[in-house]
């Protein structure tokens, strides 16, 4: 029983690309198998319970709509669109990428999907205008990081369906937050542009204000996404689920409308789709048998209780927390720690007095730390990928560094003052 379940995890991981995932799985089986004579019942109930989580359906439909933007180019009108308004800020096309990603993160809810889009547009367009290389690259793994963190998330909604919290209320949570890292993202940029000249050429063919508003009335499609999804979500009258649904309905009548949508891209969005959502399915799947197992053991009571015990004050056991996080970040991605850290984390920090819905906005923000971090950093990759061999791993840390340490600025703001995070929560609610 164990050398079969074990050999199935495994080899659908590696059909699927979710090694982890099957490694996660794996060493669950393991524990059970050993220190709990087999009991794998307790595993279908958990894996049930979470496949017929009602919440978790929104995810493959937010990418599913993200890859009929980028498949049919509705992204990059969208891009098009907004890029002289941004193109008018000290240090001009960057400022586009940091805007365009904040905006493509309020249609997409994955950073990876923001990244690669905006990269893919403006990487190559910026290097023969001159920009700086790392600055560009900078911009577009930085800004890539909205993705998770400005509403929909997929993130978000794996934290909530993990932890049962509200996702409507998380995606309320998130939008200050994002809105205010994505100003400083550009803040930093107008700084670099005034201090270093050199690395933002001078802006030429700026576009005169009144055109440049006129011009960005043909992003009227990501206005219309988002009072599909994020309108209808926060009225009140859609769950993120359906709010999903409405997003990607509105992504095929958009790409029909400009004449985009046809078959073989329809098809290729849908393929797509199911190779990512199987890999998160297996990183699930074996996270949720892997937290089981840990949860069995009674170890997440006993480091609760330890750390009650040792009468630790709650910002150092955050601190703790968030060192945890950090080092989890150079070796694993954003959903292997969320499974991986909730079962201990969660209760710790909500028994410490901390809201669940601030500590999801915490935790989605060291995941960025983790996307920006070597060796495994995923938007180092991305950029490294898009610079066609020209940026090592080491150059594109250091053009990031600047936006982690944003980052982890932010982290300790919201850390002091929480009521950045649960003030248009408690509003709404």
């Amino acid at each position: 029983m164990f050398a079969t379940s074990l050999f199935g995890v495994l080899g659908f991981s590696l059909i699927t690309g979710a090694m982890v995932g099957g490694i996660l799985a794996a060493i669950g089986l393991l524990i059970l198998t050993f220190f709990f004579d087999g009991n794998y019942s307790v595993i279908a109930n958990s894996v049930w319970g979470i496949t017929t989580n009602y919440s978790l359906t929104a995810i493959p439909m937010f990418i599913f709509m993200g890859e009929i933007l980028g498949a049919t180019g509705v992204a990059t009108r969208i891009y098009d669109a907004f890029a002289p308004l941004f193109q008018r800020l000290p240090g001009g096309l960057v400022q586009s990428n940091i805007g365009t990603c904040a905006t493509f993160s309020a249609i997409s809810g994955s950073s990876t999907a923001t990244t690669a889009v905006v990269g893919s547009i403006a990487f190559d367009e910026l290097m023969q205008r001159g920009y700086d290389r790392n600055l560009v690259a900078g911009s577009i793994a930085g800004g890539g990081t909205l993705g998770m963190l400005i509403p929909p998330s997929i993130i978000l909604i794996f934290y909530g369906s993990l932890t049962d919290v509200p996702v409507g209320k998380l995606f309320i949570a998130g939008v200050i937050p994002g809105l205010l890292v994505a100003l400083l993202f550009m803040l930093y940029i107008a700084f670099v542009a005034k201090t270093s000249p050199s690395k933002t050429p001078q802006n030429t063919g700026v576009m005169p204000l009144g055109k440049a508003l006129i011009h960005s009335l043909a992003g009227w499609p990501f206005v219309l996404l988002v009072v599909a999804i994020l309108g209808s979500m926060f009225a009140g009258i859609a769950t993120a689920t359906e709010a999903a649904g409405l997003g990607v309905i509105t992504a095929i009548i958009l790409a029909t409308v400009y004449g985009e949508m046809t078959p073989s891209r329809f098809f290729s969005a849908v393929r797509s789709t199911a190779i990512v959502f199987s890999g998160l399915g297996v990183l699930l799947l074996g996270g949720v048998t892997l937290a089981q197992s840990v949860s069995l053991s009674g170890l997440p009571d006993l480091v609760l209780t330890a750390m009650q015990d040792a009468n630790l004050s709650p910002i150092i056991a955050i601190a703790m927390v968030y060192l945890l996080y950090l080092i989890l970040g150079c070796v694993f991605g954003a959903i292997e720690m969320l499974l991986i850290t909730l079962p201990f984390t969660f209760p710790l920090m909500t028994a410490l007095g901390f809201d669940p819905l601030w500590l999801g906005v915490a935790l989605v923000i060291l995941i960025e730390l983790g996307l920006l971090t070597p060796p495994l950093g995923l938007n180092l990759f991305m950029v490294m990928g898009m610079s066609k061999g020209e940026l090592s791993l080491g150059e594109a840390a250091r053009a990031a560094l600047p936006y982690w340490l944003i980052l982890l600025s932010f982290l300790v703001l919201i850390t002091k003052f929480q009521d950045i995070v649960l003030f248009l929560p408690n509003v709404l609610s």
